[in-house]
């Protein structure tokens, strides 16, 4: 084995790992509000997990290229200047489901959970455009709902510095599931932040095996396995 199949079939089992965390987080919102409501669309965390990052993103367009890297260990289509193209093809779709997954993980922690955002918790507040995802301003990323002792807006007259909110979150008080809007601040901050690793971790190991699977196409296989295939 040379060392684009070895990577290439690193590369698949990191990718599997991946694909089912990122699975698995983006259910955790979904099955919280199934308990809690019995049902999905009533009263959700947050609107951020109806858009699938973890599922879709992360999910399912990392499952062409993961199966193909996964074959490299066996003597199959990985094993081949075709194969290894296949593969480093299959990878460009892994990257826009990693970056799908970063660009709505980031909308959701600039965001917060929709009890944060909206007097009614309810898919009816909820907006879905692509233009809501593109409008990220670096900014306004200082995550305040989250440290602040409350993230319901402020109504008096004197806001409170950075300094300040971050000092009144980590308070003796601390987060505990206390009260539901604790409960969706660490639920919702929790996910998305894990979703957000998930989506770069991802983009890497794309972007590294549409490099070696081009070496691989370019370089050939190793001869003792193109024989055996």
């Amino acid at each position: 084995m040379t060392c684009c199949e070895g990577w290439t079939s690193c590369n698949g089992f990191s990718l599997l790992v991946l694909l089912l965390l990122g699975v698995v987080l983006n259910a955790i919102p979904l099955i919280v509000s199934l308990v809690e409501e019995d049902q999905f669309s009533q009263n959700p965390i947050s609107c951020f997990e109806w858009w699938f990052p973890g599922i879709i993103g992360a999910g399912l367009m990392a499952i062409p290229a993961t199966t193909m890297s996964l074959t490299a260990r066996k003597r199959a289509c990985c094993n081949n200047r075709t194969g290894m193209f296949l593969s480093s093809l299959f990878s460009v779709i892994t990257v826009i489901g990693a970056l799908y997954c970063m660009l709505i993980s980031i909308q959701a922690l600039l965001k917060g959970p929709l009890m944060c955002n909206s007097p009614g918790n309810s898919n009816a507040n909820c907006e879905f455009s692509l233009k809501n995802i593109s409008d990220i301003h670096p900014e306004s990323f200082n995550l305040q709902w989250f440290f602040n002792d409350s993230c319901a807006p402020p109504t008096g007259f004197n806001k409170p510095t950075s300094n300040d909110t971050m000092a009144s979150g980590w308070r003796a008080s601390g987060f505990h599931f206390d009260s539901e809007e604790n409960k969706h601040r660490l639920i919702h901050f929790s996910v998305f932040l894990g979703l957000l690793l998930v989506g770069i971790l991802e983009l890497l190991f794309g972007l590294s095996q549409i490099v070696i699977g081009f070496l691989g196409c370019l370089c050939g296989v190793s001869k003792r396995r193109s024989q055996i295939v």
